[in-house]
């Protein structure tokens, strides 16, 4: 996780938490999180990345639509950021 940049990382938690997203949805929730727009040419390379990483899975959905999952590895990635993190927020408590 830690050669990933802040939108992919934030693009990996998204497709976590959305029950088999697909590109739109996916871009939908970044645009409320980012309070911005996200252009196709920003999403779906940064998608494609963390397919060639072994981070998330690409299926189709039908002609025009692909839907993602996380792989075990991603899982695997986010459990360790977050463990990784918290270390950090409860010693600053």
């Amino acid at each position: 996780m830690y050669d990933l940049t802040g939108f992919q990382r934030d693009l990996l938690y998204v497709v976590a938490g959305l029950d088999a997203p697909h590109g739109l949805a996916i871009k939908d929730e970044l645009e409320d999180y980012y309070e911005k727009e996200i252009h196709h040419g920003r999403l779906y390379p940064n998608l494609d990345t963390l397919i060639e990483k072994g981070l998330l899975e690409k299926s189709q959905k039908d002609r025009r639509t692909n839907e993602y999952s996380i792989t075990r590895r991603g899982m695997r990635e986010i459990e360790a950021r977050t463990e990784w993190e918290t270390q950090y927020i409860n010693h600053a408590n």
